[in-house]
């Protein structure tokens, strides 16, 4: 390598907020890039949106109705014209006179209310009001009530959902400024793997790594460049992991960094003159085997091969870095106090215990695990709307105690 490597230090087991902090101070910020509203939808925005005129431009009828003077008393209108949304009429209301007016419409000339047609009668060409008191403003929405010009709309960091496409689409913005999206690559080693609509013979298993980070990216505003299988020899998979380093902002790779002698992976990184890596084990349960390294602006997350494993530090550490290279505002899953319905054992580290979090009949949060807790049983993730976490501790946690909960989005049950 081209510097001294304290081994020592580099195989130190971090605690999960030093491994972040670590990874977080080596993280490229992506540039700006346009696309169509059809495409802007979970895109993260690139720039504050603020609003370059007023919303509505004009007064508009907030219901069908008639447009009237609210200082005249008298209950009979003759009705001059009628006003649609989208377009205006040549007519002034005046005492004694309205317009047929629809929802959204503008305001015609000198009417300064709205009485909506159920308080009304149709009788030929005149409408009887029937409401006693019309104030000025009724049923009105003024210009600029839902958005004032120059103001703020959304700012920069916003991911952008049904509403928010539509908020912009309303400031005549398009296309729309959203940070690029980061080109990943994930790679499953071993050659003990098989496709899962393949027969397995002995010794073998079927992929699941691969499927499951895939699922997880498909969250994010990311583009996959690459997934596929590597095989356990070490010039193969060295020349795979150069065409991904030359191309993606993220590789992936799960299995192979481990301590064993065939793990290849963690041998290529440490190996390789312009990669540095920057931790290889974490104070963490399950996920301690896992390799953080950088070629360049290339990040280089090696997970532990087990399912479980691949999952929660995707969760903890992958997915948060992906927010934060996109600039999006809001990068870390929600936290929650819960209280433990069952005891648990602590471990020796910072354990994730996949549970459910769900709200009793006074709104209390309380939990409980999906059970077995065993790195290599995904099944453990069914159901599980959270990581429980469990510091450790000499004593076993009791029930009735209180953790956090790192939420996974899920909504929370109730009774």
């Amino acid at each position: 390598m081209s510097e001294p490597v304290d081994l020592q230090e580099l195989d130190r087991m971090r605690p999960p907020a030093e491994a972040r902090e670590i990874i977080a101070a080596h993280l490229p910020r992506l540039g700006t890039e346009h696309v169509s509203l059809r495409e802007a939808m979970g895109r993260v925005l690139a720039r504050d949106i603020t609003a370059p005129e007023d919303y509505p431009p004009f007064p508009a009828s907030t219901m069908d109705g008639y447009a009237v003077f609210s200082q005249d008393h008298s209950p009979w209108r003759e009705i001059i014209g009628t006003q649609n949304a989208g377009d205006t009429i040549d007519a002034e209301v005046t005492e004694g006179y309205a317009v047929r007016i629809m929802t959204g419409a503008p305001l015609p000339l000198g009417a300064d209310a709205v009485v909506p047609v159920e308080a009304t009668e149709l009788m030929e060409d005149h409408v009887v009001i029937h409401q006693e008191d019309v104030a000025i403003g009724e049923n009105i929405r003024p210009v600029g009530s839902d958005v004032a010009r120059g103001s703020l709309v959304l700012p920069a960091g916003t991911r952008l959902g049904p509403a928010q496409v539509g908020l912009v689409a309303s400031m005549g913005i398009s296309p729309v400024p959203v940070a690029r999206r980061p080109r990943v690559s994930v790679i499953s080693t071993g050659d003990e793997l098989v496709e899962p609509d393949q027969p397995i013979g002995p010794g073998q298993i079927r992929d699941s790594n691969r499927f499951s980070l895939i699922a997880a990216l498909l969250a994010e505003p990311v583009e996959i460049t690459f997934a596929g299988k590597a095989p356990d020899k070490l010039e193969q998979l060295e020349a795979l992991l150069r065409e991904r380093m030359a191309t993606d902002d993220i590789i992936i790779t799960s299995g192979g960094v481990s301590m064993g002698e065939r793990d290849l992976i963690k041998a290529i990184l440490f190996d390789t003159d312009d990669v540095q890596v920057h931790f290889r084990r974490l104070f963490m349960k399950p996920g301690k085997p896992l390799n953080f390294a950088t070629c360049g602006d290339t990040l280089i997350f090696g997970l532990p091969g087990n399912p479980v494993s691949s999952l929660v530090t995707f969760e903890l550490f992958i997915r948060t870095a992906i927010r934060q290279m996109i600039g999006e505002t809001e990068v870390d899953r929600p936290i929650v106090r819960v209280t433990l319905t069952e005891g648990t054992s602590p471990s020796d580290r910072m354990e994730y215990q996949r549970g459910v979090v769900y709200a009793d009949r006074n709104g209390k949060l309380i939990a409980r695990s999906t059970g077995l807790q065993r790195s290599s049983r995904l099944a453990s993730f069914l159901g599980a709307n959270a990581l429980l976490v469990i510091a450790p501790r000499e004593t076993n946690y009791a029930a009735g105690e209180t953790v956090d909960a790192l939420m996974l989005g899920a909504p929370i049950p109730t009774p």
